[in-house]
């Protein structure tokens, strides 16, 4: 008996300490666990960031500032590799600080850093391929069909600015078509344009006139920028002194 009375009570304490240490264990799991970055949430997010969805809505765009510059610009950067370069000519693409941006929006940036003002982009509701055999197949077509597709993004305020910088790429040797339809949509009487424009071996293909056609009551400067594709990412210094040049 004295022999047992000490075997029980061992194996007493050896139950007592295995639970205690399975309850620690268990906590400890617990409040340790973080959420899975691969959560469905997680991937919801990453997928709606890699995958631009089309614009179906409408959006009336103000400018905040007090401004009288307006830089109003159409970009469309194809949706290449851009790792380890600063520019893609063909895809109309600068690398500027690791950020990705269109040729014409670059340009537009450069502007502004001169000059102030409030930059506008001018988007269309449905979204142009990114792919670029797809979207000159599209600008053709646009053009042969005379189209004016219509826009998500809007001024309310353009009674506020007295000179207007309009960026857009020469595409086929003309204005993207959503440019007909941002200049058919607003009036700029008594207002300055000064169009900028890069391009692939065709200048402006006079669409400066096309602009003041479209325009007759405003002036249209004479003193626009057109740059190669080829030479837009090392063009920062060219546009900023053309940009203060003009005196505003």
């Amino acid at each position: 008996m004295k022999r047992i009375l000490p075997l029980l009570l061992t194996g007493a304490l050896i139950l007592s300490l295995a639970a205690c240490g399975s309850e620690t264990g268990e906590s400890g799991q617990s409040s340790s666990a973080a959420p899975s970055s691969s959560s469905p949430q997680a991937e919801t997010e990453t997928d709606s960031a890699a995958v631009a969805p089309s614009i179906d809505t409408e959006e009336t765009v103000s400018q905040i500032s007090d401004s009288d510059i307006l830089i109003a610009y159409f970009t469309m950067p194809e949706d290449v590799d851009t790792e380890g370069v600063d520019a893609i000519s063909g895809a109309s693409i600068v690398v500027n600080g690791g950020e990705v941006m269109g040729n014409v929006e670059y340009m537009a940036s450069v502007i502004q850093e001169t000059v102030g003002g409030d930059l506008f982009q001018i988007e269309t509701v449905e979204q142009y391929p990114l792919d670029h055999d797809p979207l000159v197949d599209q600008a053709a077509e646009e053009q042969d069909a005379d189209a004016r597709p219509e826009l998500a993004t809007h001024i309310d305020n353009l009674e506020q600015y007295d000179t207007i910088f309009l960026g857009y790429p020469n595409w086929w040797g003309d204005m993207p078509q959503a440019l007909y339809t941002f200049l058919e949509e607003y009036d700029f009487s008594g207002k300055t344009i000064i169009p900028f424009c890069p391009h692939g071996g065709s200048g402006f293909s006079r669409t400066e006139s096309t602009i003041a056609d479209l325009q007759p009551e405003a002036t249209v400067s004479e003193d626009g920028l057109t740059i190669s594709r080829n030479d837009v990412a090392d063009s920062h210094d060219q546009v900023a002194q053309w940009a203060a040049g003009l005196g505003l």
